[in-house]
């Protein structure tokens, strides 16, 4: 007789069972949360560098994860010292990893193996394969063949996971052809799939002859949308796409006969057809003009962002109501600042409807409430500013000639200028509830950075960590909040990119020795 194997529980518990147990385990996460968010806000803790690494390619972050060389080698940040969690055996460079998601197993749900109760790693690679890698041991647990007809180079999330669109590089055709001024119908093309267990949605073709002189298009949420140079924007519903257009269902692993050719959907050489041929323009949901295409969605209810589609009007933001265009009360929202980088704005991702605005010295969050005497109207107000550390400098400097004579020299500083506290990063913690700021100063020939934490409720700063490494502005900065770890990407010049990790420790009032690495 065989070794005895213990049941998978999981697949035992009831639906009920699972949902109180998931219940259970949500009120228990919360409770710990909310002593970790007590722990990192408290005066005495402190956040350490504990460990820096350098490496020549890119270096990416995910829950706790840190990925180099495309994402062949992986490394624990939880641990007090950097853990390698695995690494993958080297490639060519057409097997390189080139974009990946990360997929955290839902609690609750009943899935069909085991390995599925893990995080995987949901990656694409150069040669067009679309990879599930355990987080945790870098093995391959799924492999799909995507297609040869085009080159697939992008994910993302259609819908937060459970739902991914994988997006092909832009079809420009040969140089003989652009040459000759014929231009390719099909723009690119947008693979969509269910994860856990994978399986397949279709393949849509965005085509000019049905969507005229499009320049891009992006799966969210169940909405196509799709873009123009002329700074038009259109929203279509992909469930009605697929439903109108969709040429035959197509099934991962199973036979199919497509254009004369036989094969396994999924498998190469195969691979996948392009089964969502739009040959009519489908019903259009909504369509709006705004300035280099930039448009949002969100809040309660519905309204959406844009900038006026003209040059002069950038920096200034429209909140309209998504249901019939009209402009919110104290709609128009424009920082009036002169700095070199122009002010963002978007809406607040805690699902709370508010709406972010940030500036080089100070970050507005915007509620959307109901106006008393009219319901059907919406009114923007201030929730609260947090402002920029400045001191208030005399800019009319009085300077002596050589002859005696005392004159008023008047300039004004750029509200980014470098001297001066400028917001640089804005990010949301979500299971601690908190605000993320990021403030340099250049100090003499130095940029200095700090990283404080505020109430996501009131705005009130609760704890400020000072940042070791020195911040030039001229590089590309990333900074990450999680929960007891602070993590900054920089990338220099020549491909150069450095990682420094920062952990939550107690304060004993010894100096600890960092940690460098190089990978």
């Amino acid at each position: 007789m065989g070794p005895t194997r213990k049941p998978n529980v999981c697949h035992r518990l009831s639906r009920r069972a699972l949902g109180s147990f998931s219940r259970d385990a949500g009120v228990v996460q919360r409770t710990n949360l909310s002593i970790l968010r007590a722990l990192v806000c408290q005066e005495s803790t402190k956040f350490k560098n504990v460990w820096t690494t350098h490496s020549k390619s890119p270096i990416a972050y995910e829950r706790g994860r840190i990925y180099f060389d495309n994402y062949r080698c992986c490394i624990s940040s939880v641990a007090s010292e950097p853990r390698k969690l695995y690494e993958m055996p080297k490639c060519s460079k057409s097997e390189k990893i080139e974009d990946a998601l990360l997929w955290e197993c839902p609690v609750g749900e009943v899935l069909p193996n085991r390995s599925d109760y893990k995080s995987s790693l949901i990656a694409l690679t150069a040669h067009n394969w679309l990879l599930r890698i355990s987080a945790t041991t870098g093995k391959v647990l799924e492999k799909i063949y995507l297609a040869s007809y085009c080159k697939f180079r992008y994910l993302s999330w259609d819908t937060p996971q459970e739902v991914i669109a994988v997006k092909s590089a832009q079809n420009k055709g040969s140089a003989v052809a652009r040459q000759a001024g014929v231009q390719q119908p099909v723009l690119l093309y947008l693979a969509v799939f269910r994860v856990l267990p994978f399986s397949l949605v279709g393949i849509l073709e965005i085509n000019k002859k049905i969507f005229g002189n499009v320049t891009d298009a992006t799966l969210s949420h169940g909405i196509l949308i799709v873009m123009y140079s002329s700074g038009l924007v259109r929203l279509y519903s992909f469930q009605t796409i697929t439903e109108q257009f969709m040429q035959q269902k197509l099934d991962l692993g199973c036979a199919c006969r497509w254009g004369g050719t036989t094969g396994t959907v999924g498998e190469a050489p195969f691979g996948i057809p392009c089964n969502i041929k739009i040959t009519d323009p489908p019903p259009l949901l909504f369509e709006v003009s705004s300035l280099e295409n930039a448009f949002q969605i969100g809040g309660h209810p519905w309204h959406y962002i844009i900038t006026p589609n003209k040059k002069k009007q950038k920096g200034v933001f429209h909140i309209c109501a998504l249901k019939d265009n009209s402009l919110a009360k104290n709609g128009i929202q424009e920082m009036e600042c002169c700095s070199l980088e122009s002010d963002w704005i978007y809406f607040h991702p805690d699902a709370s409807g508010r709406i972010i605005h940030v500036g080089p010295n100070q970050v507005k969050v915007l509620k959307l409430t109901e106006i008393e005497s009219n319901s059907f109207q919406h009114q923007i107000s201030e929730d609260f500013v947090i402002l920029a550390n400045r001191e208030n400098k005399n800019e009319n400097l009085f300077t002596v000639t050589a002859s005696g004579r005392v004159v008023k020299k008047s300039f004004h500083l750029l509200d980014d200028d470098p001297e001066q506290e400028t917001f640089k990063i804005v990010d949301y913690e979500d299971e601690l509830d908190l605000l993320s700021v990021v403030a340099v100063t250049q100090i003499d020939a130095e940029g200095k950075a700090h990283l404080d934490f505020h109430c996501n409720e009131y705005g009130t700063l609760l704890k400020s960590i000072p940042l070791v490494e020195s911040w030039d502005v001229t590089y590309s900065h990333e900074v990450y909040f999680d929960r007891d770890l602070v993590l900054h990407i920089e990338q220099k010049p020549n491909r150069v990119f450095s990682c420094y990790v920062y952990q939550m420790v107690c304060d004993t009032g010894e100096e600890e020795e960092t940690i460098n690495r190089s990978y």
